[in-house]
């Protein structure tokens, strides 16, 4: 049980308040629930309107939402590939027991070996990484990337023809196998774009010249989410790479993700009175406040401080004051709760709960942020799979 302790005279100031106490059984104090249902319809929902296989891309622990559970139950729905960012994240995989095909886009050389003993394909976009990787024994699988216009990871148009060309000398060889030609959209969502026309140009003549060097990857990929949403069947190639669609970020999706706490103690305070660090925040009438006990360190963006609603006690109540490193306080108004309340931080938005969408509005950022951010010591649990998972931190287990 956690209690707190006040002084009369502040409790007298602040105008009384309840023992700040939860139910025993309430264990952590938030969880993040994870519905795989949602995840598998999400999954086929994009296969579908790709028409061809589908990545499910489990990076940064599969957006907050617990790599290895998501991957099973992506696998499960109809994704044939995986994707991630770090060799780390493709080896935590393979531990788990995950054996599908896995690309790693962004590695250090030194751990190639590593991942070419695990089983995971790598994406080369120089000339120097492709050295490296093909000193690695055992025939790499890589997937050459090409930078068709979004300026970030892949190789130059005006390298393209001599890493196409020592790639084809290396396979011939036996030392490497290339797997898949790759590039990636910067207007996926919008396909009549100058910038997407430009890109699937350059990407054509990039596959023309790699097919003239003599090789035959198995996969060649390019749409991302927002192509996959915008139809861009010209994209779709052999493969499309899903991120943000996977978790419900996207029209037509469904949020797979409910970030929960309680209420901890409840208060009432007089007009006028001040809230929180540096008064950011007044009462503008007589009105109870809830504390609740998660903050920036949980995924509430600092940001979203003055803005920012949470769904209590079957109602939206705004949050006054900063949104701090652990609590936040919703104003309630005339009509207090019950400390121990149920607290919707976030959720799908079926009864009107705050979405990530609302949280990306209120501080500035998109909907992959809010996820990502949702810090480790909030408990995951996975509901609506056909296997049990531990991955909470308090070791909890949820079919």
């Amino acid at each position: 049980m956690i209690e707190t302790r006040e002084s009369g005279t502040a409790a007298m100031e602040l105008g009384g308040t309840q023992p700040m106490t939860l139910p025993e059984s309430a264990g952590e104090l938030a969880e993040a629930v994870v519905d795989h249902a949602a995840l598998a319809a999400n999954v086929r929902t994009l296969r579908s309107a790709a028409g061809t296989q589908l990545m499910a891309v489990v990076k940064a622990d599969a957006f907050g939402h617990g790599a290895a559970p998501v991957a099973r139950t992506c696998l499960a729905a109809g994704a044939t590939w995986l994707g991630v960012t770090r060799v780390s994240e493709a080896l935590e995989l393979r531990r788990s027991g995950v054996g599908a095909p896995i690309l790693a886009w962004l590695f250090d050389p030194a751990r190639s070996a590593e991942a070419v003993a695990a089983g995971v394909d790598l994406s080369v976009s120089s000339p120097a990484d492709l050295a490296a990787v093909a000193r690695v024994s055992g025939a790499p699988r890589i997937h050459l990337k090409l930078d068709t216009g979004l300026h970030r990871s892949g190789c130059p148009g005006e390298d393209w023809s001599r890493l196409v060309s020592v790639a084809a000398s290396l396979e011939s060889a036996g030392r490497v196998r290339v797997a898949g030609i790759w590039s990636h959209l910067s207007h996926g969502g919008r396909p009549d774009a100058v910038p997407t026309h430009r890109q699937l140009l350059m990407f054509r003549v990039g596959l023309d010249l790699a097919r003239a060097a003599g090789l035959r990857p198995e996969v060649v990929h390019l749409a991302n989410t927002a192509a996959v949403q915008a139809n861009a069947r010209d994209t779709a190639y052999d493969l499309v790479r899903v991120g943000a669609g996977v978790y419900g970020i996207g029209e037509g999706l469904r949020p797979a993700l409910t970030l929960r706490t309680r209420v901890v103690q409840v208060r009432r305070v007089a007009a006028g009175r001040g809230v929180g660090y540096d008064h950011v925040g007044r009462t503008t009438r007589d009105t109870h406040l809830a504390l609740v006990p998660v903050g920036y360190a949980d995924g509430l963006p600092r940001a979203a401080t003055g803005r920012a609603s949470i769904w209590v006690g079957g109602r939206r109540a705004p949050l006054i004051g900063r949104v701090c490193m652990d609590q936040v306080v919703a104003d309630l108004g005339p009509e207090p709760v019950a400390v121990g309340t149920e607290v919707v931080v976030l959720g799908p938005g079926d009864h009107g709960e705050p979405t990530a969408r609302d949280w990306a509005a209120w501080s500035g950022t998109n909907e992959h942020e809010i996820y990502t951010g949702i810090g480790s010591r909030v408990g995951r649990r996975h509901v609506g799979a056909d296997w049990a998972v531990d991955r909470s931190s308090n070791g909890r287990e949820q079919s």
